[in-house]
């Protein structure tokens, strides 16, 4: 949820300052990557992975102050609800065996919180969004994390929409949810992937545009949420649930077109600036924390400006792929942060997902005649939705291919994109093809996380039990399979 702030309410001689500041910090941004050198030794990679808390019966646990206590561990932080928590991964390079070297880490690191959070009750689950979950669980205040950031937000965003949060969602299948929500509690509910990959400024569009391409093929593959208030919705509920959770426009002010918080984007970009200026120019803000830097002296004594306000208005647009300006000891860097994917099913699936996504993206980055020229950015958003919406079973359209099932279109066209980009980022054989051949595996299989709750909650109700406990059982198994850090395509069934 990004960066503390000190108050959970602002004045609106904050919010004019905030605004003239952040338009100062857009400039020197610009006057930045005129002339600036930013940080590129080596491109760095970085993930977080949100989690779920659950009980002995693997319904929510509210507890992720106790979690946190008892895993005293700094990479770990809270998140929105307080069933979440969050693991923050150290950046790394792609090459060699890193990838490998990294898989186990996050093992060791995630059995060890998985042991000292067991001791104060509680089992850590990686899934896009929690099926258990039901509105009984954000009845009241309870649920929200004790931050101020959390509190600022959700009171910023329902402020800002003016009426409670209307939830309208309709699964292929026909089951549908109709709430209304008086919080961002549903928002909570959304656990994903994070993945960063660190740039040069002048290739952050050709990156970040072959990005918005992967959205589809990326959702349609990893897509692992199905399930949301005990109703089967879409294959990655989560895209739908947080982009109307998040909304902070009225019906009116849909109807006029304005964007909302949560955006796909509306055209490919020719710089990172374009992002930037068009977060300035169209969203206002929900945080106006103000700094005392002064970016522009900061700037002209040579130095590098945090700009912090830029920052915390940028970490309150829910771009799919977002840009990311940082500092780090002492030098500036841009970073793509892919947000695309939901947590889960297990790490080596995590890893798979990322060497996908990192391999295929290089290659569409670097090719001479870019897909995106070749495709309408509205193609891309349709793909987005198509992959959310049905998974492993859409169909996505592809330049030259017309539209075609996902699967074929993953294992005759970008897996070998994928190959080859992770070669061209030198990285280790036996880790790309450890990690590739699940991607190829779910297609060859049909079966992604999404494919396997739903096959497996229906072999439970076709046995008489009722969706609650096919749920709860369901999710039982699926934490057992994923301790096992076995790829979901070849989970058993119950």
């Amino acid at each position: 949820m990004g960066t503390e702030v000190s108050a959970a309410s602002f004045s609106r001689e904050q919010r004019q300052k905030y605004r003239e500041k952040v338009h100062l910090d857009l400039d020197v941004f610009e006057r930045m990557l005129a002339h600036s050198k930013f940080a590129f030794e080596r491109p760095m990679t970085g993930m977080e992975i949100e989690l779920n808390l659950v009980d002995r019966e693997y319904r929510p646990k509210m507890d992720n102050a106790e979690v946190l206590a008892a895993i005293e561990n700094a990479d770990y932080q809270t998140e929105l609800a307080r069933f979440n928590i969050e693991f923050n991964v150290s950046p790394r390079a792609l090459t060699g065996s890193e990838s490998l070297e990294l898989e186990d880490d996050l093992r060791r690191s995630l059995n060890e919180a998985e042991r000292r959070a067991n001791e104060v009750g509680s089992h850590i689950l990686m899934i896009g969004i929690l099926p258990t979950v039901m509105p009984e669980h954000f009845e009241g205040d309870d649920w929200m994390s004790a931050n101020t950031r959390y509190r600022a937000l959700n009171d910023a965003v329902l402020a800002a929409r003016g009426e409670d949060i209307f939830l309208e969602i309709e699964g292929p299948t026909g089951e549908r949810l109709d709430r209304y929500a008086d919080s961002l509690a549903p928002e909570s509910a959304c656990t994903s992937v994070q993945l960063h990959l660190q740039v040069e400024p002048q290739h952050f569009a050709t990156t970040w545009n072959a990005a918005q391409v992967l959205g589809g093929p990326q959702l349609a593959i990893g897509a692992n949420s199905p399930y949301f208030f005990g109703k089967q919705l879409w294959h990655e509920t989560r895209v739908e649930l947080f982009t109307q959770a998040a909304d902070t426009r009225a019906v009116e002010l849909k109807n006029q077109g304005v964007r909302p918080r949560v955006f796909f984007g509306e055209r490919w970009v020719t710089s990172i600036f374009d992002l930037f200026e068009e977060n300035v120019r169209y969203f206002p803000a929900l945080l106006p924390e103000l700094s005392d830097e002064d970016p522009l002296a900061v700037l002209e004594a040579g130095g590098t400006p945090e700009l912090a306000e830029l920052k915390l208005h940028n970490g309150t647009v829910y771009r799919w792929n977002r840009p990311i300006y940082d500092t780090s000891a002492g030098r500036p860097h841009v970073r793509v942060e892919n947000r695309v994917l939901p947590a889960g099913p297990s790490i080596i699936d995590t890893m798979a997902n990322a060497a996908f996504y990192y391999g295929t993206l290089r290659a569409l980055a670097q090719d001479d005649r870019p897909v995106w020229t070749r495709m309408s950015f509205v193609a891309a958003e349709e793909n987005f939705f198509s992959g959310a919406r049905e998974g492993i079973e859409s169909r996505l359209f592809w330049p030259g291919r017309g539209e075609i099932p996902a699967t074929e279109l993953v294992l005759r066209h970008l897996l070998p994109l994928a190959y080859q980009g992770l070669t061209d980022w030198g990285v280790a054989p036996e880790a790309r093809d450890r990690y590739l051949s699940v991607i190829e595996g779910r297609c060859l299989s049909g079966v992604n996380g999404a494919s396997w709750q739903i096959e497996a909650v229906r072999r439970l109700e076709e046995r008489g039990l009722d969706r609650a406990e096919a749920l709860r059982l369901m999710l039982q198994s699926y934490s057992e399979h994923m301790h096992e850090n076995l790829p979901v395509h070849t989970w058993s069934l119950p």
